[in-house]
């Protein structure tokens, strides 16, 4: 996947040139959206995705007992927007009961559109693990909102069979893929403005909340610390290490209360501060968070879950059926609520089955390493041999894997280059 939406490049760097997309963050991501948005457009216009939403649907139908218009709207948000899904069951919208119309609301929040999956592959997140939460969290929203929101009614779409899904209106697949870069053009300058106007908030919110905190004798007060201690509970039973939990309720905090696109955003800088091979700590701070805690943050941050959703949720749906505007408001909190746990949920499982990566041999590793910049496993090694050096009466010696090796000092010396450390 990432191979492919590497030749949006071509489309890029023709429109704004080599220069602008290496070095903008705009022309580097957005692009990547309307790429993607016009092959999904293809894809219908085929029949391709509505063969592959309908058999998701029917496994799920089977598996879960749910209706038909519920899961078919959850099936499509694995491969479409909050509000882009709905459309698949327009017609029947009106007479669905309020714990449907919950699962199809839990859907949209707990779900990402692929178009935006595209361009959080673009910063450096991990394909696998977002394909993988997108793909969990279909079953998972079914199950969670049926729990927080049991069917006490008699739905009309029990018995039923099969849902119909209509095609495009496109003539040909040319004007299809021409119409699916065009519908992008809105969404990627909803991007782009919400990524402005949400990161000058929290910049406004930080400075406000710093020049509250000198008043009262606080230093260093800001929304991610708030975050970090109110939510560092939550991100520690899902599974990250306690030193890795107050940067993973940072990123948690961002992604409730402003969005996931700010917070896949910093969690792409973690995760590339981490493979730099930067020191873990740097003056009191943490630079990254260990491979663990950025699995299960990936899984945490896929979905549509926060507040400035509500509304795109409420104003999609009444728009589709203004009749049950009532209904739609009266159960969206509560959807919301239930589409942040099934992302936590997610995590958890991804933090169970994390296997880590093997650093294999330091030893052979750092004997024919090049110096000259670092990288995460010389990092790890590094400190292997810090660990292993021992000095006693001004004599130094190694111990485990190093004990006899001739470059130990010599590769001490140089990791005494890059990383500060008490051997040093």
């Amino acid at each position: 996947l990432q191979v492919f939406l590497g030749y949006t490049r071509a489309g890029s760097s023709f429109v704004f040139g080599n220069t602008l997309i290496e070095e903008v963050f705009a022309f580097q991501t957005l692009p990547i959206v309307v790429f993607f948005s016009c092959v999904m457009s293809i894809l219908y216009y085929l029949g391709v995705m509505q063969w592959l939403i309908i058999k998701i649907s029917w496994l799920l139908q089977v598996s879960m007992g749910t209706t038909p218009t519920e899961t078919l709207s959850v099936a499509g948000n694995i491969f479409v927007g909050q509000t882009e899904a709905p459309l698949l069951i327009r017609p029947y919208l009106a007479d669905m009961t309020l714990s449907e119309i919950h699962a199809v609301m839990t859907g949209g929040f707990a779900t990402i559109a692929g178009s935006v999956m595209g361009a959080y592959i673009s910063f450096g997140i991990d394909a696998a693990s977002l394909i993988a939460a997108s793909v969990m969290a279909a079953p998972c929203a079914l199950a969670m909102s049926k729990l927080v929101y049991p069917e006490v009614e008699e739905s009309k779409f029990k018995g039923k069979g099969s849902i119909r899904l209509s095609s495009g209106e496109e003539q040909n697949i040319l004007e299809a893929a021409s119409n699916g870069a065009a519908a992008s053009v809105g969404l990627v300058a909803n991007i782009a403005a919400n990524l402005i106007a949400f990161l000058a908030v929290l910049e406004f919110i930080n400075a406000a909340l710093l020049w509250l905190g000198q008043m009262v004798d606080i230093e260093g007060l800001s929304f991610q610390v708030i975050c970090s201690y109110v939510l560092m509970p939550v991100a520690f039973l899902m599974g990250a290490d306690w030193a890795d939990s107050p940067l993973v309720a940072e990123l948690l905090g961002i992604k409730i209360f402003l969005n996931e696109f700010v917070a896949y955003q910093q969690l792409a800088t973690y995760k590339k501060n981490r493979l730099a091979g930067l020191e873990e700590w740097a003056g009191g701070q943490k630079q990254w968070i260990s491979e663990r805690a950025e699995s299960i943050t990936t899984f945490a941050l896929c979905g549509f879950a926060n507040l400035s959703s509500i509304g795109i949720m409420l104003g999609g749906l009444a728009s589709m059926v203004p009749q049950r505007k009532g209904d739609l408001a009266s159960v969206v909190l509560r959807a919301l609520l239930t589409g942040i746990c099934v992302s936590m949920l997610n995590a958890c499982l991804a933090g169970l089955l994390h296997v880590p990566t093997e650093v294999g041999d330091c030893v052979s590793f750092l004997s024919t390493a090049n110096f000259s910049s670092t990288s995460y496993t010389m990092y790890t090694c590094c400190k292997q041999l810090f660990s292993s050096s021992v000095l006693e009466n001004g004599t130094l010696s190694f111990t485990g894997a190093w004990a006899g090796v001739a470059d130990s000092l010599l590769c001490l010396t140089q990791c005494c280059g890059h990383y500060n450390h008490t051997s040093c």
